[in-house]
């Protein structure tokens, strides 16, 4: 029996995580969970699952989920200390971070350097602290499993040989909901248009970001850090079918490819039972029945961002840290109409230029520079309603 903590456990990558638990109950045992805002939900996850511990956002939501719930022997914590918690619990075996943000690198950390074994779906904190994440594992002896259909992909293309042997890592993406669009027309798309993707449900920042292609640049910088290449062998191809997940180039010529249907239940299962795998009593992949299969190059001038997470890994120390932290301000903008979407990489590249990057020793540095590029991102967008 795993017993496990789900960081985020009320968004997609939370949901599917315990719907396997509940076709496995003997293999899975849920200690702790972590919601936001959605206490409704999180109250249904309480009553199914009977968790020892529940966090959410704040001390009236913990006081309003224990009315809900008097009767419920389990204890409520809130807050980023809350968040510690649930991760740290001495009794769990395996942490599922599946926050979306900068708020989950703290609690991931945090259960790092007490050795669990991390299902990892919060790219955001490999893109900003990967370098001290990687060192705190190492030390400790905790693995980190990815989560996200493209890295664990690569992680199983990667079973079995040499890393030396690399020739690249290539991470494929559907290109969104606009890779058809004129690029002329995207400063006009709207917020549901861009929430409307082709292949997968996901929650609403993680959408964007791949209407924008950030969330694939994001995932080369995590892949740089999870796998240990330089990110000059890292390529991304739009491969708008989202049947080949990743694949891994070798130096003899050699592609090894993981391929299946878009299922987020599939990665989830294999970081929760690697090296054993689940039967999930799911649809085969009829290639006979399939699409063609194309890949292709991304557009520089559709996908600006991806470019920029390029330029921030190879200046590195905090630049990633601030450029993930002006893409979730600039991503919350445009979802609440403050700015178009042909505005968000703008606003990146602005923030970038006025970035001074610093050497990265502590957890502080990074959150430092976080809160530095959040403040930048906000100014700037103070500054437009101004003009």
């Amino acid at each position: 029996m795993k017993r496990l903590a789900i960081l985020g456990s009320t968004g997609s990558i939370g949901v599917n995580t315990l719907q396997i638990v509940s076709q496995f109950p003997e293999r899975f045992e849920v200690v702790s969970l972590s919601a936001g805002l959605n206490t409704s939900l999180l109250k249904e996850q309480v009553l199914r699952f009977r968790p020892k511990m529940v966090s959410v956002l704040n001390k009236e939501l913990s006081e309003s989920l224990r009315r809900e719930l008097p009767h419920m022997d389990f204890e409520i914590v809130y807050g980023i200390e809350g968040l510690i918690q649930v991760a740290t619990r001495p009794e769990i075996d395996q942490v599922v971070s599946a926050i979306v943000g900068a708020v989950g690198l703290i609690p991931t950390l945090s259960a790092i350097k007490t050795g669990k074994t991390v299902a990892l779906a919060n790219k955001e904190s490999l893109v900003m602290g990967g370098k001290i994440m990687m060192e705190e594992a190492r030390r400790n002896h905790a693995q980190i499993l990815p989560i996200d259909s493209e890295h664990s992909a690569i992680f199983q293309s990667l079973l079995g040989h040499r890393k030396e042997d690399v020739r690249h890592l290539v991470l494929t993406a559907s290109g969104g909901p606009f890779l058809k669009l004129p690029v002329s027309r995207l400063h006009d798309v709207t917020v549901q248009e861009a929430l409307n993707h082709p292949r997968w449900e996901m929650g609403k920042k993680i959408t964007i970001d791949s209407a924008s292609l950030m969330n694939k640049g994001l995932e080369v910088i995590e892949a740089h850090w999870l796998f240990d290449i330089p990110i000059e062998k890292i390529m991304v191809l739009i491969h708008p079918q989202s049947v080949v997940h990743s694949m891994v180039e070798y130096v003899d010529g050699s592609i090894v490819a993981q391929m299946g249907i878009t299922d987020m239940k599939i990665p989830i299962s294999y970081a929760l039972s690697f090296p054993e795998r689940l039967n999930l009593s799911l649809p085969s992949l009829d290639l006979s029945k399939s699409e063609a299969l194309t890949f292709s190059t991304p557009d520089p001038q559709r996908f600006r961002c991806l470019a920029l997470a390029y330029e921030s890994i190879k200046r590195g120390e905090t630049a990633p840290a601030v450029l993930n932290a002006a893409n979730e301000v600039a991503v919350s903008a445009f979802l609440d109409g403050s700015i178009k979407f042909t505005e968000i990489p703008l606003l990146l590249q602005r923030v970038m230029e006025e970035h001074e990057v610093k050497s990265v020793h502590t957890i502080e540095d990074i959150l430092k520079a976080d809160h530095w590029a959040r403040e930048r991102a906000k100014a700037h967008l103070e500054g437009r309603k101004t003009c």
